[in-house]
């Protein structure tokens, strides 16, 4: 018997352990938000206002991020006729063109046109403009030949700077200007359950980009 009660005492116990990693991996234990000034990051400021807002493109895409997550938009994957889902639902490409049209981008046309003169860098045998700009794996190649490509190393915590683009393995996302304690910024994105979180340890990186369009005409 007394054998017995130990046992369940221990199962006990592991199942609080596993249920505290668990909430702490999701993000549902609260820690302390760290910010730039944290670690003697300066912030990097567009030089770029696109839509004449005064605002820089950085500080826009971020406050369209920031703006699409507040609407606490539903997880849904669909096909829409015209491209774009209905508001409050979409996944997480919709972060990125909704936070890109905050500072004037239309990055469904953009990715349209360039799908259309560059086909053979997406491997794509017929283009769809319906679903072509919500793909992770087109946003990827767009990115990587139209924008400023930096490192993937979350070591180097100064060049992860807040309105940046990450891209993973089957996941995007828009980064935060909240940082954890090792100075890696959290993400902005739509992954089903939260929204803004410590997360980038989650996904595996493959893609890291600052919006600045280089082989645009």
């Amino acid at each position: 018997m007394k054998r017995f009660k130990i046992i369940i005492i221990i199962l006990i116990l592991l199942t609080l352990i596993i249920n505290f990693v668990m909430l702490d991996y999701y993000g549902f234990i609260p820690k302390k938000v760290y910010y730039d000034d944290d670690f003697n990051i300066k912030r990097i400021v567009s030089d770029i206002d696109y839509d004449n807002d005064g605002i820089d493109d950085y500080s826009d895409i971020l406050n369209g991020a920031i703006a699409y997550i507040k609407t606490k938009p539903k997880y849904k994957s669909e096909y829409y006729e015209g491209g774009y889902p209905p508001s409050k639902i979409g996944v997480c490409t919709d972060v990125i063109w909704y936070a890109l049209n905050n500072a004037g981008y239309n990055l469904k046309e953009l990715v349209d046109n360039d799908i259309k003169n560059n086909k053979e860098k997406y491997d794509i045998e017929i283009p769809d403009p319906n679903i072509d700009f919500r793909r992770v794996k087109n946003l990827n190649v767009f990115f990587k030949e139209n924008t400023i490509n930096l490192t993937i190393d979350l070591n180097d915590i100064a060049s992860f700077q807040a309105g940046d683009i990450v891209v993973f393995e089957n996941h995007i996302a828009i980064l935060s200007d909240k940082r954890n304690k090792k100075g890696i910024p959290y993400l902005i994105h739509h992954g089903g359950i939260r929204y803004e979180e410590d997360a980038i340890s989650r996904y595996k990186l493959i893609g890291h980009y600052r919006f600045k369009l280089i082989n645009q005409t």
